[in-house]
């Protein structure tokens, strides 16, 4: 009897340490921006519907997320901090407004006219921030928290209130751009602004600024068709600079097969963020046609001359960052070669040394 009971006993007690291993999970998950961008509406209709059913499926475990988009839990330019004090668990951002916490972080944009795939753009960097440690570890290193996926945009191109057919056009307009990509706009003669995508509608209305550095998707999904009637081709790149990121002490407190599944899906989700895009792209610009906007291609002889106004740019950005320590060279070198790997061929071949 005495046997029985302690065999009785025991498994009493491992099902209760079972139970108690379960956990009940809630992650607080936010962007800046809202669900009419792509990548937070890949969060929003991927990532998390994803994770939470595979965490049901796979472990004893149950995971619930609680949503903030558009500014409602974070803003735009407070991701990163956000993520970091704990005010949010995981955050999706772009580096672009962290221009003096991950400058390097752009370095695409330091290179523009490369591909307008984003497919491309987002295996590219991948494969620079594989072979670069710096470029994850930083996030852990100075920021607490863990990248858990890159995010691509879709191809940049300018989209106005004027119509325009050659760079001299652009000289002292006011155009509006998000971080270092207001470079462009600078080498080109215009007046650069920065600006955010959901203050661009009122500002592009009241006339703050007449045109912004935007893909397609941004047109379209922030009705900014209706301000502004010219989107001009002119391929300044597919850009990925968006990242998103988890708290890396809530992290490390999730159980082991919760940590794997984040980890899986967020890699999905980041080659998501480059399909959506791409297929995205052509109908968006249909949209806009449809919609009345004047859709216009410039042609090869125009992004040229862009192009090398800015030629000297990614050598100087790289020297700059290269003096406060950061592997600048060696990541625009990278950059420029994979982009080849992959088929891409520059207007202007940038030398950095």
């Amino acid at each position: 009897m005495k046997l029985s009971h302690l065999l009785v006993g025991a498994v009493v007690a491992a099902l209760g340490t079972v139970a108690a291993q379960a956990e009940d999970i809630k992650l607080r998950i936010a962007s800046g921006h809202p669900a009419a961008n792509t990548y937070v509406n890949l969060m929003q209709n991927f990532f998390v519907p994803e994770v939470t059913k595979r965490v049901a499926a796979k472990t004893k475990h149950k995971v619930e997320f609680i949503e903030g988009y558009g500014g409602s839990m974070v803003k735009v330019a407070d991701t990163l901090e956000g993520v970091q004090s704990g005010i949010i668990d995981i955050g999706g951002y772009c580096f672009c407004f962290e221009p003096s916490n991950l400058p390097l972080h752009a370095f695409q944009v330091m290179l523009p006219f490369g591909t307008m795939d984003p497919e491309t753009s987002v295996k590219l960097a991948r494969a620079v921030y594989d072979k670069v440690p710096y470029m994850s570890k930083v996030f852990e290193d100075k920021f607490k928290q863990k990248l858990l996926a890159l995010i691509a945009d879709n191809g940049y191109n300018l989209g106005t209130s004027f119509e325009w057919k050659t760079v001299a056009d652009l000289k002292g307009r006011k155009l509006a751009g998000a971080g270092l990509n207001l470079k462009w706009l600078e080498y080109a003669g215009a007046t650069p602004v920065q600006s955010s995508l959901p203050e661009a509608y009122t500002s592009m209305q009241t006339g703050v600024y007449n045109g912004w550095i935007m893909f397609p998707s941004g047109w379209v999904n922030f009705k900014l068709y209706e301000v502004g009637k010219y989107y001009t081709e002119i391929g300044f790149g597919s850009i990925t600079w968006h990242g998103l990121t988890i708290n890396q002490a809530r992290f490390n407190k999730l159980p082991k097969d919760v940590q794997a599944i984040l980890v899986e899906v967020a890699k999905e989700y980041e080659a998501r963020t480059g399909s959506v895009n791409k297929e995205n792209y052509p109908k968006q610009l249909d949209q806009l046609k449809k919609f009345g906007t004047t859709v216009n291609t410039v042609p090869d002889s125009v992004k040229l001359e862009w192009a090398n106004s800015l030629k000297g740019w990614p050598q100087d950005k790289a020297a700059e960052l290269d003096k406060q320590g950061l592997p600048a060279s060696q990541v625009l070198k990278l950059a420029l070669q994979e982009a080849e790997k992959l088929g891409h061929k520059w207007p202007v071949r940038y030398a950095v040394k």
